[in-house]
C-alpha cells in the first residue's frame, strides 16, 4: 500500500502530518463532516452501533475519536464508560467541550492515544469503534494489531471507512464529487488546501472490501464481516477477539 501523506514533508512521518492536519481543521471539521457527506455518516455510525448491540459492551474504545461523534452514537449501547483516543489534540478539545455541554463526563472521556501504541493494558474493551481512521493509521497492520490486543476475548471491533463503489454511475459520480467538489467546499471553509485533496488520494491508495478483511484475518481476527454502505461509497468491517 502505497504511503499518503497530507503535506507531502520529508522531515515528518504520516503520524505527525495527519495530527498536524486535523490539529488545522479541527474548528471547523464537525460542520464539514457533515456537510461534505450530507449527513449520511450519522446514519453510518448508528448501523455500526447496532451490529455491535449483541455484544452488550460495558468499556468501549473509541480510535481516532477525533470530536467524539462516534463515542457519542455509542451511548446508545448503554455501557459503563467510552474512552476516546485521537493524535490530534485540537480536536480532542473540541470533544471535551462538546461531552461537558452534554454534561456525558462520567460516561464518555478523551485522551491521547496512538492506534500503533495504546496506553493501555491488553485485553482491556469489550469493543472498539473507528470511524473513518484507520486510513490515516501510518502503520495498518500495527494499527490494527494493537486494537486486537486491548480487546478482551469475545470482544468486538466496528470499523467505518470509505470504499470505492463499482458500478456505473455511483462509481463516476463519487469520483467526481470527491477530487472536484468535496477539495474546493473543504478549502473554502476550513482554509486547509490539503487536508480535502488529502481525504480522496488516501482512499485511492486504502485496501477496501476483501482486501482489507484479508489484513484483519492476517492479524488475528474472526468472524469478520464486511458491509456495503451506501452503494459501495464506505464499509462498516466487523470483527472479533478469540
Amino acid at each position: 500500500m502505497s504511503q499518503v501523506t497530507p503535506y507531502q514533508k520529508e522531515n515528518a512521518s504520516k503520524k505527525e502530518q495527519v495530527a498536524e492536519m486535523f490539529d488545522n481543521i479541527a474548528p471547523k471539521y464537525d460542520f464539514l463532516n457533515h456537510v461534505l457527506s450530507m449527513g449520511i455518516d450519522i446514519l453510518w455510525r448508528k448501523k455500526a452501533i447496532k451490529m455491535l448491540m449483541p455484544y452488550q459492551p460495558k468499556q468501549m474504545l473509541d480510535i481516532a475519536t477525533g470530536t467524539g461523534d462516534f463515542a457519542l452514537e455509542a451511548l446508545a449501547l448503554n455501557p459503563d464508560k467510552i474512552i476516546g483516543a485521537d493524535i490530534s489534540n485540537d480536536m480532542l478539545a473540541v470533544g471535551v467541550e462538546k461531552i461537558k455541554k452534554k454534561s456525558l463526563e462520567d460516561k464518555i472521556s478523551f485522551q491521547y492515544g496512538d492506534s500503533e501504541n495504546l496506553p493501555f493494558e491488553t485485553d482491556s474493551f469489550d469493543a472498539i469503534t473507528v470511524s473513518f481512521g484507520v486510513r490515516n493509521f501510518e502503520n495498518l497492520e500495527k494499527g490494527l494489531t494493537d486494537m486486537h490486543r486491548v480487546l478482551k476475548p469475545k470482544g468486538a471491533v466496528a470499523i467505518i471507512e470509505f470504499s470505492k463503489p463499482q458500478n456505473f454511475p455511483i462509481k463516476q459520480l463519487y469520483n467526481f464529487y470527491f477530487k472536484n467538489i468535496l477539495p474546493g467546499i473543504g478549502r473554502m471553509i476550513s482554509k486547509d488546501a490539503r487536508a480535502y485533496t488529502y481525504l480522496p488520494e488516501s482512499v485511492d491508495a486504502f485496501p477496501f472490501g476483501k482486501a482489507f478483511t484479508e489484513i484483519m484475518d492476517k492479524v488475528g481476527y474472526t468472524n469478520i464481516k464486511a458491509v456495503p454502505l451506501t452503494f459501495g461509497i464506505a464499509s462498516i468491517y466487523l470483527g472479533e477477539k478469540k
